[in-house]
């Protein structure tokens, strides 16, 4: 199944977040349950608003889409396909 890397600008604080998070687990467990949440990265904007970088697994993007719409909260600012991964162990510095 395809994942996605969503990038989201929310209308919260840190304080904010878990009421967020359970939100986004309901809903994923209730009405979207086609979706897997993986993690979220969070950072801190200077206005201290949360922006997070989410993996999800999904059947289609329009999944995706249509749980940050049902979850508010936030701007959705991209959706990428994830089409690998690498590590630092990928790119030995032994080898031209």
């Amino acid at each position: 199944m395809p994942m996605y890397i969503l990038e989201r600008q929310f209308d919260v604080t840190q304080d904010g977040m878990p009421a967020v998070g359970r939100r986004s687990r309901s809903l994923i467990e209730g009405q979207f349950p086609e979706i897997t949440w993986h993690h979220s990265h969070v950072t801190l904007g200077d206005d201290e608003l949360v922006k997070t970088f989410c993996l999800y697994e999904a059947p289609t993007e329009d999944a995706v889409r249509a749980h940050a719409d049902e979850l508010g909260m936030h701007t959705l600012l991209s959706v990428y396909e994830l089409v690998g991964d690498v590590t630092p162990a990928d790119f030995p510095l032994d080898q031209s």
